[in-house]
């Protein structure tokens, strides 16, 4: 079957060969409803309709144009005398049409048996489905049928209770497995939100034992949520961008998995409307994914984990910009990367602060300025004791850092070097034998020693930033005591800052986002005005 999708203003119907499922995806307003009614309306006969919200909480006379349980069970009570007209709610109906085949079933198999079929079989019906795959699904409860009403047992306890006690994730599951099946062979089954009610964890298992149970349907799935659009792995993917009433046409577009760039990234970007950045860590308890969202609201944050990722993804997603016409930038800790390596990232949209690693980026002295006058301090006396600290601190560890830094710089060299193209393995051994001299170790070492104490002996704070490695540097320098915490470890100062980030258009909030995106060489900063930078009497300090 080939199913033509709804007139387009961005170039002409696509047609789609049955595929397996269809993911409609766009953000709020889009026109995705629109789309699928106007899908529904070209294959009359074909199209069923899935809502949740609708099955548990829309009246029965609130109607559908596409075929639906409603629509199916409002046409059975004239063929049925077993169904009861008064029955609303569509979740309710769904129940009442299975226990009604069940009641059918039991009939026709005790018809046979008392007419003397010996081959007579009690056929597995759509409730038993239903009661199978949800109990998979939930395996603490058990559905249990007494007096024609569903019940729930506990596995536990033992006890029962009434379906609708139920939570709506638990009805949602029920209604999609039981509605699905009622859809006409070889038909489309849309479903609204597919991932109402439902826990993230389960929406895989959920539509693929549907999916299974209806190999002869295609699902067409009407959705904003990120997370349940990458399940679908072998779905087409429409991205409903905009609808022109007018004309009645949608400006839409299909997706595809592009190479090494994850679904789950194009749907974020897809669903969010606004230029992505990419950034390290968890998301959830990084420190760039609590900082960036407050630094720039422009942007839709995507947090990946490794800086390899971010790379990656950054650079794929803006091979796409023919496609999606959206901006896509990277963060990545500087570490130990040399101007060459920096300047290679800025140049493909990967930003690299000027400090080593993100904690230095809360230890930027504007940054520091900023919370010290924000508890009513005196900036200049606050900085000059962390400025101190700092200094006292990298001393200490000087040799140790410049070992560091010679051994990434000699292990890029390397890498640069042997990859090469050699024509023979002598000709690889002598490169290699000469290789030792020609990087000289102990000469890049020597350098970067001399290099780190000017930085010393210069009191340049901004330049030890910005090679100095050390997870530990907040609470060590004692910057949240000196700036005038309660508690002086990173977390509190780091809460410190994001609650001042938080203040919109206070002078402190202004200031620490300035010197953040300078620090990044971000191109836009988010005042036109004169970034303002009181001082308290006369500097003693190097302004970084």
């Amino acid at each position: 079957m080939i199913i033509t999708l709804p007139p387009r203003s961005n170039g002409s119907p696509i047609q789609l060969n049955t595929p397996g499922s269809i993911v409609v995806i766009g953000a709020n307003g889009a026109g995705k409803t629109r789309f699928a009614r106007s899908l529904a309306a070209d294959m009359p006969r074909q199209a069923f309709y899935l809502s949740a919200l609708r099955a548990l909480y829309t009246p029965v006379d609130s109607k559908t144009s596409i075929e639906s349980i409603d629509k199916l069970y409002d046409s059975m009570i004239e063929k049925s005398h077993l169904l009861r007209p008064d029955i609303a709610g569509e979740l309710n109906r769904l129940i009442a049409l299975l226990l009604h085949d069940e009641m059918v079933n039991l009939l026709a198999y005790k018809g046979s048996v008392h007419s003397g079929d010996d081959n007579a079989k009690l056929k597995r019906t759509k409730l038993d489905f239903l009661i199978s795959r949800w109990q998979e699904i939930f395996p603490e409860n058990k559905i249990l049928i007494e007096s024609g009403r569903l019940f729930i047992s506990s596995r536990t306890d033992g006890d029962s209770y009434s379906m609708m006690r139920l939570s709506d994730g638990e009805k949602a599951v029920m209604y999609h497995l039981g509605a699905s099946l009622y859809a006409p062979r070889g038909g489309i089954i849309i479903v609204d939100n597919p991932g109402m009610f439902l826990h993230p964890s389960i929406h895989r298992v959920v539509w693929d034992i549907i999916e299974q149970a209806r190999p002869d349907c295609t699902f067409v799935y009407l959705t904003h949520d990120l997370g349940f659009a990458t399940t679908r792995i072998n779905g087409q993917v429409v991205w409903v961008r905009a609808y022109d009433a007018s004309r009645q046409q949608w400006e839409y577009d299909l997706l595809s998995a592009q190479d090494k760039i994850s679904e789950e990234l194009i749907m974020s970007i897809v669903g969010a409307r606004k230029p992505v950045l990419f950034i390290e860590g968890d998301g959830v308890n990084s420190i760039d994914a609590k900082l960036y969202p407050l630094i720039f609201k422009e942007y839709t944050i995507k947090s990946l984990g490794s800086c390899n990722k971010v790379i990656e993804a950054t650079r794929a997603f803006n091979d796409l910009s023919g496609f999606h016409a959206l901006d896509s930038r990277g963060i990545v800790d500087r570490d130990r990367r040399d101007e060459r390596e920096v300047a290679y990232l800025r140049g493909r949209k990967v930003l690299v602060p000027d400090v080593a690693e993100i904690e230095n980026i809360l230890m930027l002295e504007e940054v520091v300025r900023a919370v010290a006058s924000a508890n009513g301090l005196n900036e200049n006396h606050v900085f000059a004791k962390v400025k101190k600290a700092i200094i006292r601190l990298f001393t200490a560890d000087l040799r140790a850092q410049a070992l560091l830094h010679t051994r990434h710089r000699v292990k890029s060299l390397v890498e640069h070097r042997v990859d090469g193209r050699f024509d023979n393995i002598n000709t690889l051994e002598e490169h290699l034998v000469d290789l030792m001299h020609e990087i000289n170790p102990r000469g890049i070492y020597e350098h970067l020693c001399k290099e780190f104490h000017s930085y010393v002996s210069d009191g340049d704070y901004a330049s030890i930033l910005r090679v100095y490695n050390r997870k530990s540097m907040i609470p060590e320098s004692n910057v949240a005591r000196y700036c005038g915490l309660s508690k002086t470890d990173k977390k509190h100062y780091l809460n410190a800052i994001l609650g001042i980030l938080r203040k919109t258009g206070s002078k402190e909030a202004e200031r620490i986002t300035n010197a953040v995106r300078r620090c990044l060489e971000f191109d836009t900063d988010v005042t036109t005005s004169t970034l303002s930078n009181p001082r308290n009497g006369k500097d003693d300090t190097k302004q970084s």
